[in-house]
């Protein structure tokens, strides 16, 4: 190496040295520390003891709040990620009209994306009271019925979660705006002098050209299901109630750590959260090949 390049290579060390240490101090060593704990019984006030895989022994063994935090888990995401994207791919096509006001409305299905999380969960458990909440009221008010407990009823506690997640699709939204945005103008022309309508138009050409935001939002939104957190620690101050039917997986580890103190056992299920999230994501891109479509290809 020449003096000049010596020189270009120390000073791209040096400025990039901050990021190197950051990412080693907060990424990488408690990446390896959660592993090692993983195999360890630790409560923090004593040092911990190398136990193997007897964590993980008594998690898919013994742990029945375990199982209930999965299925928990599992059913909200299932629910919760495909109504999400079919409820912003939606509101996105309803927003890319040329109407009068598009900008009041758009702004309007955007603000509950940027109310604080906790803030909006209090909201929320107003709304869904089962005495004094906004939908009960207006149930008795317009059909004369008398709804559910919601948030208080082990069989409607998921469902109301589910609801409340739909408030937010704000920023799916937008993304899918943009994506629209992309889509090119002489495809809905060569549609329409083949004499398609609105409905062949949106499912031959709307629909394959936004799947690449599909994907995405697709990605974002298992992500952020699997880690479903502060909206339920904030709505049933951190217990899961009732009787289990909102213990979501993250609550449960916070739970084991930070209550039980239980950090072992906390690191094996992040440890294995982080593995079921890689593996879900990844086997979304890896069938992306098969269902996305990108302009030009």
């Amino acid at each position: 190496m020449t003096r000049i390049e010596r020189r270009n290579l120390r000073n791209g060390i040096l400025f990039a040295l901050p990021y190197l240490i950051g990412g080693t101090v907060f990424m990488v060593y408690p990446l390896v520390m959660s592993v090692y704990y993983s195999l360890c019984h630790y409560n923090i006030i004593t040092p911990a003891t190398f136990a193997g895989l007897d964590n993980y022994r008594v998690l898919f063994s013994h742990d029945e709040v375990f199982w209930k935090s999965v299925y928990n888990t599992l059913y909200f995401t299932a629910f919760s990620v495909p109504l999400s994207l079919i409820l912003a791919i939606g509101l996105a096509v309803l927003l890319n009209q040329a109407v009068k006001g598009l900008s009041v409305f758009r702004t309007v299905f955007f603000l509950p994306t940027i109310v604080p999380i906790v803030a909006s969960a209090v909201l929320w458990l107003w709304v869904l009271n089962p005495e004094s909440g906004l939908i009960n009221g207006m149930l008795r008010a317009f059909l004369h019925i008398e709804g559910p407990g919601w948030i208080a009823d082990v069989q409607w506690s998921k469902p109301s979660l589910i609801l409340m997640s739909l408030w937010a699709v704000g920023g799916p939204m937008v993304i899918f705006l943009a994506g629209l945005a992309d889509v090119p103008a002489v495809l809905y022309e060569a549609a329409e002098i083949d004499g398609a309508g609105p409905w062949q138009k949106f499912r031959n050409v709307t629909l394959p050209m936004l799947t690449p935001t599909i994907l995405f939002n697709l990605v974002m939104g298992l992500i952020a299901a699997f880690q479903y957190f502060t909206q339920v620690y904030v709505m049933t101050a951190g217990k899961g109630t009732p009787a289990d039917s909102t213990m979501f997986y993250a609550l449960y580890l916070y739970r084991n750590s930070f209550v039980y103190l239980k950090m072992g056992y906390a690191s094996a299920m992040a440890l294995l959260l982080f593995l079921v999230i890689l593996a879900a994501t990844a086997g979304v891109l890896a069938s992306s090949k098969r269902w996305v479509h990108y302009h030009g290809e």
